[in-house]
């Protein structure tokens, strides 16, 4: 992560992101997508680009056929969190998103959930640009599961198997085999995997920590939020929802560290 990510970004909402670990309960919606939503709402008022109290939402999802229902399920979810005009961009799987879209009325970038390499592959062309123009413009990004994911510097796309070992339930694989680690866009400095309690991801995440393709990841639970970049970017990581964030490190000797943390605790992104 860069300096100015962790520092707060050098606008109202630059380099503060929102990482999701899934999950549709609604009596928590405020909980896990009202912080980004508040922060949108900041960006917009500071550039003077809103209209109105309700901030634009640009919702990214990976159309596998399904694209205009998926953004319907996102739409009343952020609407149950906040005043908001969510707007959807269906990137066809196998195409890939464009920089256009973040048009300049938008106040903050939603990257919604699906499947997971998909998505990798829809950024892999403006993975650079994409972060400048976030941390230059002042405007936070929420992940949601894949979302999530893509989020990191270096991210855990899917896979079940080490050197043929399983290390998750292979439901939880993402149509791929081995583990493979992909670049993300940067947003954050660690790796990130959801679903952790829900889909058994905690393992995989373990797994690659603990064979050095990752210094630091974090599995989170679904209806759980991990906030990176707020509080003044004092260098530390906020969990809010009904789950809870498992912090992963190598660990002296041999092995992974795991720490978890709950609604209200926070951990160092160091």
């Amino acid at each position: 992560m860069s300096s100015s990510t962790e520092s707060g970004g050098a606008k109202s909402g630059g380099g503060r992101v929102f990482l999701i670990g899934g999950g549709w309960e609604e009596t928590v919606a405020d909980v896990v997508h009202g912080p980004f939503l508040r922060a949108a709402r900041a960006a917009s008022q500071a550039s003077g680009s809103g209209s109105g109290p309700a901030p634009r939402v640009l919702c990214v999802i990976v159309d596998e056929g399904d694209g205009a229902e998926q953004f319907a399920r996102y739409d009343v979810a952020l609407r149950k969190a906040g005043d908001c005009t969510p707007v959807p961009s269906l990137v066809p799987i196998g195409k890939r998103f464009e920089l256009g879209a973040v048009t300049e009325d938008v106040a903050g970038v939603f990257v919604c959930g699906g499947l997971t390499p998909a998505y990798q592959e829809a950024f892999a062309e403006v993975r650079g640009p994409l972060s400048a123009l976030l941390l230059e413009r002042g405007l936070p990004c929420a992940g949601f599961s894949a979302g999530a994911a893509l989020a990191a510097r270096d991210a855990v796309v899917g896979g079940w198997l080490v050197d043929g070992i399983a290390v998750c339930p292979p439901d939880s694989a993402e149509d791929l085999e081995e583990i493979e680690v992909r670049p993300g866009l940067g947003l954050v400095p660690f790796g990130v995997d959801s679903h952790a309690a829900q889909w058994g991801t905690l393992g995989r995440l373990a797994a690659v920590v603990a064979g050095g393709r990752l210094a630091h990841g974090v599995a989170i639970d679904e209806n759980t939020l991990v906030e990176v970049g707020g509080e003044g970017g004092d260098g530390r990581a906020r969990v809010a929802g009904l789950g809870r964030a498992h912090s992963v490190r190598p660990a002296p000797g041999g092995g992974v560290l795991v720490r978890s943390y709950g609604d209200g605790e926070s951990f160092s992104v160091s």
